[in-house]
């Protein structure tokens, strides 16, 4: 449903500022895709490109098989977007709102309700209010309905849930599933790795690069060493002396343990090693490794 073929971007005058760096990737019609990647990674730049709101430097985004920049008329009304700033009118009410995006796409609330009605009888108590005084969650939900009004083939997200309490994340995601079985192909963007493991299959970015892509669990069994948990009251004099010993590949501080990354050493390496520094480990355990663990482990290999 969406191929992204070579696709870089720079910005500045003289294109100092590499956003994206030959992106390749592909969703398939029917999936709940995911891109993964902290602030400044290149999803929204990749995400306007792939709804037609920016040309590439170079490269191709064709979506359902038209050009996102030659057909870019045809694609927008099959395209449903929600950028990452809340972009509805503020003056406007929930209603109001709905109603002008409907109008745009010359249909109506009543045509595509069954697309909403999930979503809308949540905010319908509220719509008469208007949406800047809407909380959070909220501005997220009436977001949603108007991205959908129209009743797209695909549905573009840009971290619908960024600066959501957990509750209304959960129930955002729980949406998504439903809006998926309804055939709609959707492509979102999150910083958060929990919400990683609820897609079909995602892309890893950090800074313009695409580190890798799979399923979530395809992604996790890929991962290459083993992964030993410390906890310890002395974490950063830990993480200092286990970064020098020879077999260590990679160690950072993961809540409050020590997560470390090896292929030739064990539990009882690690504790002695660090036993012969004065520094008394806790425990050292070897762990299944998280999205987020693999994240780390691309990071560091490409750095």
């Amino acid at each position: 449903m969406i191929s992204v073929s070579d696709i870089s971007k720079s910005f500045g005058k003289k294109g100092e500022i590499k956003a994206l760096s030959h992106i390749n990737m592909e969703v398939r019609e029917g999936e709940l895709f995911g891109l993964l990647g902290p602030d400044g990674a290149g999803k929204t730049t990749l995400f306007r490109i792939v709804t037609t709101l920016m040309l590439p430097d170079s490269g191709l985004v064709t979506v359902g098989g038209y050009n996102a920049v030659k057909d870019f008329k045809i694609l927008r009304s099959k395209l449903g977007y929600m950028p990452g700033r809340f972009s509805l009118y503020q003056d406007l009410t929930v209603a109001e709102n709905l109603t002008f995006y409907a109008s745009i796409f010359n249909t109506t609330i009543e045509a595509n309700y069954h697309l909403i009605r999930d979503i809308y009888v949540q905010l319908e108590p509220f719509k008469a209010r208007r949406a800047g005084a809407l909380s959070g969650g909220m501005k997220q939900k009436l977001a949603l309905c108007c991205a959908l009004i129209h009743k797209p083939e695909v549905l573009v997200l840009d971290e619908p849930t960024t600066g959501v309490d957990a509750v209304s994340r959960k129930e955002f995601w729980q949406m998504l599933r439903r809006l998926k079985d309804e055939g709609i192909t959707i492509l979102v963007s999150t910083p958060y790795m929990d919400e990683a493991s609820m897609c079909d299959r995602l892309a890893l970015i950090q800074q313009g690069l695409i580190l890798d892509q799979g399923t979530p669990d395809g992604l996790v069994s890929g991962f290459p060493d083993r992964l030993l948990s410390l906890a310890t009251p002395d974490i950063y004099r830990a993480k200092a002396i286990v970064e020098k010993i020879d077999g260590v590949d990679d160690a950072y501080i993961f809540g409050e343990s020590l997560h470390i990354k090896t292929a030739a050493l064990n539990e009882k390496a690690i504790a002695a090693a660090l036993a012969a520094h004065g520094v008394a480990a806790g425990e050292v355990r070897s762990i299944l490794p998280s999205i987020e663990d693999v994240f780390l482990a691309k990071m560091h290999d490409v750095s």
